[in-house]
């Protein structure tokens, strides 16, 4: 006797097979999202500090005010590292603390991996300074992580997206945070911008402790998650024109529990700051000083590939 599979069960299998392939169509097409966006290289300029140089030379010939700072240092900044401990007994944390005076506030640079500005192009912070030749430097806000923001850096605008509170740093030698949805590049340009940041929250305005920071959060999608709690952290702030502290806190480890945001604006406050702002922390934390990782590093003893730092030469 031949066996047959009725028309019914055909149906129902048939039903399985198309629900499994749609599924596994779904993941496909999920995680080549997840690739493409987090994972793999998006260059939207190569060469970074070739281009700034030759917008620099235009910028020059055509009498820009930006150009006309962007002259040769007259004498090399003055550099001070310092440690201290936060806290006490389980929740104490040690912190470092470079406090910076400029003769010209261009002598604070930013720099992105392997000289590239996009999305995922990452590189060790240590090797990154290395690259320029920094005596000194930062993690910065690890900008290539988002599309958004705007991204003033060495007086040239690389996005023009406004999104949170950022920080702006003006010719000058003055910082301010600001609403970065509430005007452009251009307008930052007419102002004196010389570099912003885009990560926050602003921690310090005016001398005060900013309201609400522990409520913050800072892109919490994937990869990101929440930045409140104790964490190692990262932060810039300045105590008058010219004049700045660059912060990193260690955390993550039986050594150093990390601080948590209003932690963190406590110290800055501590420090002097009249304004300070939180960059990528975490794993992300790492202060250079003439070629070598000063800080504790989460605990791990290995750098995390940022796309970008802060350094003096």
């Amino acid at each position: 006797m031949t066996s047959r599979t009725s028309p019914r069960l055909h149906r129902v299998r048939n039903s399985i097979l198309a629900a499994i392939l749609v599924v596994v169509l779904t993941i496909a097409a999920v995680a080549g999202w997840a690739l493409n966006r987090y994972v793999f290289d998006h260059v939207e300029i190569s060469n970074a500090s070739e281009y700034e140089a030759s917008l620099a030379a235009d910028s020059a010939a055509e009498g820009s005010p930006v150009a006309s700072v962007t002259t040769e240092d007259t004498s090399e900044p003055t550099v001070t590292i310092s440690s201290y401990v936060y806290g006490i007994g389980a929740d104490a944390t040690t912190y470092y603390v470079a406090d910076v005076t400029f003769d010209d506030i261009t002598q604070l640079k930013s720099a992105f991996a392997q000289d590239s500005f996009g999305q995922n192009i990452t590189e060790d912070p240590s090797d990154i300074a290395a690259d320029v030749g920094a005596s000194f430097a930062i993690n910065g806000d690890y900008y290539g992580f988002r599309t958004s923001g705007i991204e003033i850096r060495n007086g040239v605008a690389y996005r023009d997206d406004g999104a949170r509170v950022g920080a702006v740093i003006y010719t000058d030698g003055t910082m301010a945070v600001y609403d970065e949805t509430s005007t452009n590049a251009d307008e930052l340009f007419a102002d004196g911008a010389w570099m912003t940041l885009s990560f926050g929250p602003a921690l310090v305005d005016d001398g005060l402790i900013v309201d609400g920071i522990d409520q913050v959060e800072v892109d919490t999608n994937i990869g990101n998650h929440s930045i409140q709690g104790d964490q190692p952290r990262t932060a810039i702030g300045m105590i008058s024109a010219n004049h700045y502290v660059f912060v990193v806190v260690d955390g993550r480890s039986d050594a150093n529990a990390g601080a948590t945001l209003p932690e963190l604006a406590e110290i800055m406050v501590s420090l002097g700051a009249t304004e300070a702002y939180n960059l990528d922390g975490g794993g992300s934390s790492t202060m250079v000083s003439d070629g070598e990782v000063i800080n504790d590093l989460s605990g791990t003893g290995d750098e995390r590939a940022v796309s970008d730092i802060l350094w003096i030469g």
